[in-house]
């Protein structure tokens, strides 16, 4: 008996990270220490000259999305959704994502299929600017099914004290951006898979009201929004961010406000994606499940000084990206009101 036949094939490891060596060094930015392969990622601070640097670090995974990659055996976008889930929380303090380590577990070591899925994390972060400077692959016969993985991950990006984003400047009259969403993204698929009872058959299925596949629309990548901040941090200042993620409006905009603040949404000042009016047709949800659990279509909301919108619309349309106007802050009791 050796730890192959007990499960764990060590070679595959090895042949794994030769291919994937590829898909990480197009990630390299200034600041890689070392190649993947060694013990700890290494990322050097020496060139950021702040007057109080704050490292802000976020974690997360793709949770039962998963299922649908499993289903369409489709692996190459669901390292984007890791990135995405991890960089788009850091960015809502500000911050200007570093770097990122993943963490894949699986049943069955297929060194080709988890180059695939790090390609796919080595695209979301070019997307994000954040170099891959490590990760773990972890090889567990009798834990998963061999056809199976779990995908997780972190990222770690830095802001100046000075120049975080804390929402302590709100006031009444502040204007709410919606950034939008590229649909589902990665949250509530618990009840996506419900309401479809998805395989392999369902999936390849092509539904004129999506203008694609079911699975297409399913595996759509979660849309990374550093660039869009970027460029709104470059005309205006931003009050707060708020990345609607689990929880939907409901959950996530309240985290950016601070007391005596309330957000109001204007519903329909933005176009919701078919994806979320046909869940809602088939499970005959409400409304109020449909914002307390999905982005409705917008992924990130930005809040910024009355006045400052239309150059906020101007640059992000001058980087081939969109947003609207969908609602203002009141006084009040701090929450959230869909209008």
């Amino acid at each position: 008996m050796n730890y192959k036949e007990a499960g764990v094939d060590v070679e595959a490891g090895y042949k794994a990270v030769e291919l994937m060596k590829e898909h990480v060094k197009q990630t390299h930015r200034e600041g890689v220490v070392n190649d993947i392969g060694g013990f700890g990622g290494l990322f050097s601070l020496a060139k950021f000259s702040m007057e109080e640097p704050i490292l802000v670090s976020g974690t997360d995974g793709v949770g039962t999305k998963l299922k649908i990659a499993f289903d369409m055996d489709r692996h190459d976008t669901i390292g984007i959704d890791c990135v995405a889930m991890c960089v788009n929380d850091i960015i809502c303090a500000g911050a200007e994502p570093l770097f990122f380590l993943d963490y894949i577990a699986c049943g069955k070591n297929f060194p080709e299929k988890i180059a695939t899925i790090v390609s796919g994390i080595a695209k979301g972060c070019q997307q994000s600017g954040a170099a891959l400077i490590g990760g773990e692959t972890a090889e567990m016969p009798g834990f998963y099914p061999e056809s199976e993985y779990d995908l997780a991950g972190f990222s770690v990006g830095i802001v100046d004290k000075k120049n975080v984003i804390d929402g302590s400047t709100l006031e009444a009259g502040d204007i709410l951006i919606g950034l939008p969403s590229s649909g589902i993204h990665s949250n509530g698929y618990s009840l996506v898979r419900k309401l479809f009872d998805p395989n392999p058959e369902k999936l390849s299925v092509h539904i004129d009201a999506l203008g694609t596949t079911l699975g297409e629309a399913l595996i759509e990548p979660t849309k990374i929004y550093v660039n869009s901040v970027k460029a709104i941090k470059e005309v205006t200042t931003i009050k707060a961010i708020s990345h609607i993620t689990g929880g939907g409006f409901i959950e996530n905009i309240p985290r950016m406000l601070k007391d005596g603040t309330k957000a109001e949404v204007q519903c329909g000042s933005w176009p919701i994606h078919p994806i979320f009016t046909l869940m809602q047709s088939i499970g005959n949800l409400s409304d109020n499940d449909m914002y307390n659990t999905f982005n409705m279509g917008i992924g990130m909301i930005a809040v910024v000084k009355d006045g400052q919108q239309e150059k906020v619309l101007q640059a992000l349309e001058s980087i081939g990206e969109k947003g609207y106007i969908i609602g203002k802050l009141v006084e009040g009791e701090k929450g959230v009101a869909l209008c």
